[in-house]
């Protein structure tokens, strides 16, 4: 029996312990103890970066990515990008960015080194508001639960009515936001349609083969 090991370990803003583990060449973030993420079921994650650049493939295109996790979206994103693509990813946590570099250069960690891609180690807040001046074309935002607060409770703030008014600003007319979420939420897709957006709400899977979809992924289309 393969042993799981635990690679390294920090502290979350809030204090919570934030860990990385192995086993038999899979890779496993957890919060105190509970799984947050999982490389043997990130098919939720390749989706979120599929459904982002659709229209976008092949096509040059400013993009933002919110939240860099194993690393999943951002190899959806670089499979359907234009070499022209620029891409920034937003991360809270320096340690998740230092893991990809060197614990999981060979899951997707590599792909940071891409002259495509800037690694921005901070909170997407200020990053959107930034963009105002300079919109993406496209926004995906994978932080946290979604909508409900699991790593840091502040984090909950990017899916009220003020942190939504704030990625409207980001994004350019026709512009897509995709948005991972744990599970269903109505009232946070009532509040994208108050912004201004049309969404749509889609059911996302575990893993490939899983029967049953378990996650939610939310795609709000800026109208022009």
């Amino acid at each position: 029996m393969k042993p799981h090991l635990k690679l390294a370990e920090t502290l979350t803003p809030d204090g919570a312990r934030l860990t990385l583990h192995s086993h038999d060449r899979s890779f496993c973030i957890r919060i105190n103890g509970q799984d947050l993420m999982h490389s043997a079921t990130a098919c939720s994650e390749l989706q979120l970066g599929e459904l982002a650049m659709e229209g976008l493939a092949g096509k040059p295109a400013r993009v933002l990515i919110g939240g860099l996790g194993l690393g999943f979206t951002l190899k959806a994103v670089l499979e359907k990008a234009a070499p022209d693509l620029s891409l920034d990813i937003a991360e809270l946590l320096p340690a998740v960015v230092e893991w990809n570099r060197t614990f999981l250069s060979g899951l997707n960690g590599a792909l940071l080194a891409d002259p495509r891609v800037n690694v921005l180690v901070e909170d997407v807040g200020p990053v959107l508001s930034r963009a105002v001046a300079q919109p993406y074309d496209a926004i995906l935002l994978d932080i946290d639960n979604g909508p409900t607060a699991m790593v840091q409770a502040t984090n909950s703030g990017h899916y009220r009515a003020q942190g939504i008014q704030r990625i409207a600003h980001a994004v350019k007319p026709g512009g897509r936001v995709a948005i991972w979420s744990a599970r269903p939420d109505h009232a946070f897709e009532r509040r994208l349609a108050q912004a201004g957006f049309a969404v749509k709400s889609v059911p996302a899977k575990l893993y490939a083969t899983a029967r049953k979809t378990t996650y939610t992924i939310y795609l709000a289309d800026k109208k022009t």
